[in-house]
């Protein structure tokens, strides 16, 4: 096998990129003789100048001689990737391109005179400056550039741990979102306790020992692992000019004058600005510069992605798992014990059906999964009238789901979604009057929602807790109404004014501004219009829960009030998706409504 080219004065006119060609496996380079080398030095071409030809002769023996030495000492071919990396990159004199074509790097084919003589302009090129380079390319090519995030001030007021959501990404703060921080600190409001935490993570981070702003902050010093940029504060005026259609004074301006700095100043650093403001980010955009939404306080990023909590199973299932399927009895249920690919996608408490014609229909949960084999149990059937609740029977398949989850006493947690009219009100409230006054597994129901209006607030409500609440509950007292007049058959009035005082006295409505720091016992609790709640709403509400309570989260995704809250960030969609699969928990998507005929028919087409 003929050996690669020796060291000579051809290799210091070569670019940089041609010691990056892989070689062939061969003896070793350093082995390569003196009198070879003189060879290659004759046989090169003729660089332009005497003094370049004696200057190119030297190095040329000085790498020789280099090579022999180290051949005499240590092994030609470095044994890893790393090593000879860094045996590239350290090394400063003109002797580290040649030891990159060692057989290890598999020397390229002879290099012809006439293609020395092409790469001869790259002499003048300084030859220290490649080893970095090519550092550099690696580093970038396994993590990628960093990019600089500058933060719009409603993004820390949305979620104050926002600093440290960017992973390996550096974070910029103009100093007016530091001024309209401080503005928002002040109140009992959520808006101004996320203002107040972000100053103390802000606080915390300069705090730390060695910190110093004008070089950047770590943003890993106070124990978020998870963030490994860098915090930066604008410590300087930053030379910018925005268009006269601007006014200079406003802040979401100064904001976007600070970007377009930073954009000429870093380039070719990415630069993007973050805000929850979406005529900020168009305006951004107008102007040239790169703008994004927070993505990480969203859920879901489609809302037809969310988990449906029911399952179809195919049409031949009975034909390809019907003779593998075992069956027993227990109590009212049956059970199967089920195998195949179908396993691996369900859930605990999921709802499965099958319907063919000519085939036995199956409605079941799922109530047990193992490695391959997953248990389903039949439902009871509450669309009948001998199984009704508090007079309501259910009227489709997705009503006698929830209403099944509702009953359950293993059940702690129940998510409700679907349109207007679909019945979760009505369904939650039967299942609560009947399990605590009937049944007595609770103690009584309590009921809360958030207070977002849909058009202009109508001021302040006299009276108590409960008289504020009332024109926030006109679902509850609608649904009173039905139930009570239901349940009290021909009683007369008496009996109806009777009924409607003892289901009043076991209903408690409680405003959501009072519930920190309370702990619910036995209780039967009821939060409406849930998906007007924020994620961080939505904890505070369920780690309410004390021993013996149940929690029913009910709202329409299609109708959310709250600002900068959408289907995919939405307090309602995050419960959804945190809880399924837990064993104690259930969900369903009610799909048809049932309220009239008027009511579905707007749904559909308004």
């Amino acid at each position: 096998m003929p050996l690669p080219p020796a060291p000579s004065r051809r290799a210091a006119l070569l670019a940089p990129e041609a010691y990056d060609v892989t070689a062939r496996p061969g003896k070793a380079a350093t082995t390569a003789t003196a009198a070879e080398a003189a060879d290659a030095i004759s046989s090169a071409p003729e660089v332009a100048t005497p003094a370049a030809r004696t200057t190119a002769r030297k190095a040329a023996a000085e790498r020789t001689a280099s090579l022999q030495v180290v051949s005499s000492i240590a092994p030609a071919t470095p044994t890893t990737t790393a090593e000879r990396t860094a045996t590239r990159s350290t090394r400063a004199e003109p002797a580290a391109p040649v030891e990159s074509r060692s057989p290890a790097r598999k020397a390229p084919a002879r290099t012809t005179a006439a293609s020395a003589a092409a790469a001869a302009p790259a002499v003048a090129a300084p030859m220290v400056a490649a080893a970095p380079s090519a550092s550099r390319s690696k580093r970038s090519k396994s993590q990628g550039p960093t990019k600089l995030f500058v933060l719009d001030t409603n993004v820390l007021l949305h979620d104050p741990t926002s600093l440290f959501r960017f992973e390996e990404h550096d974070i910029f703060l103009p100093m007016i979102v530091l001024e309209e921080l401080d503005g928002h600190k002040k109140g009992m409001t959520e808006v101004a306790r996320n203002g107040r935490q972000t100053s103390r993570s802000l606080d915390a981070l300069a705090g730390v020992q060695g910190a110093d702003i004008g070089r950047g902050l770590k943003l890993d010093s106070t124990g978020q692992r998870a963030a490994g940029g860098c915090l930066y504060f604008q410590t300087a005026p930053l030379d910018y000019s925005l268009p006269t259609s601007l006014p200079q004074g406003k802040a979401d301006n100064q904001i976007l004058g600070v970007v377009e700095a930073l954009r000429k100043e870093h380039a070719p650093r990415e630069v993007v600005l973050v805000s929850k403001d979406i005529n900020m980010r168009v305006k951004a955009r107008a102007l040239g510069l790169n703008a994004e939404d927070y993505q990480n306080d969203k859920t879901l990023e489609d809302g037809d992605l969310l988990y449906a909590g029911v399952l179809a199973l195919p049409p031949d299932f009975w034909a390809k798992s019907g003779k593998n399927v075992e069956s027993w009895q227990s109590g009212a249920h049956t059970y199967y014990r089920i195998g195949g690919p179908i396993v691996p996608q369900l859930m605990i408490n999921q709802f499965v059906y099958f319907e063919a014609p000519g085939e036995p229909s199956l409605f079941a949960r799922v109530s047990e999964i193992r490695e391959k084999t997953a248990v389903l149990q039949t439902l009871k059937d509450y669309g009948s009238a001998k199984h009704a609740v508090w007079g309501v029977t259910t009227r489709n398949r997705e009503q006698n789901y929830a209403m099944n989850l509702l009953m359950d006493p293993d059940i702690d947690f129940v998510t409700l979604t679907g349109t207007a009219g679909t019945g979760k009100t009505l369904l939650a409230l039967a299942a609560g009057l009947t399990q605590v006054l009937d049944d007595r597994r609770y103690t009584e129901i309590i009921m809360t929602r958030a207070t977002v209006s849909v058009g202009e607030d109508i001021g302040f409500l006299p009276g108590t807790e409960e008289e504020k609440m009332g024109p926030w509950m006109g679902a509850l007292d609608d649904n009173l109404e039905f139930l009570a007049k239901g349940d009290g058959g021909n009683a007369g009035e008496w009996g109806r004014a009777a009924t409607n005082e003892l289901i009043r006295s076991r209903i408690k409505i409680k405003s959501m501004n009072f519930m920190r720091g309370r702990t619910f016992l036995n209780k039967y609790v009821i939060i409406d219009e849930a998906q007007n709640l924020t994620p961080k709403q939505m904890k505070t509400l369920i780690t309410r829960a004390g021993p013996g309570t149940k929690i029913i989260c009910m709202g329409n995704l299609a109708q959310i009030d709250t600002p900068y809250l959408t289907e995919g960030s939405s307090g309602l969609t995050y419960a959804v998706d945190r809880f399924k699969g837990w064993p104690h928990s259930g969900h369903i998507t009610l799909a048809r409504g049932e309220r009239s005929r008027l009511a579905d028919f707007a749904s559909e087409v308004l």
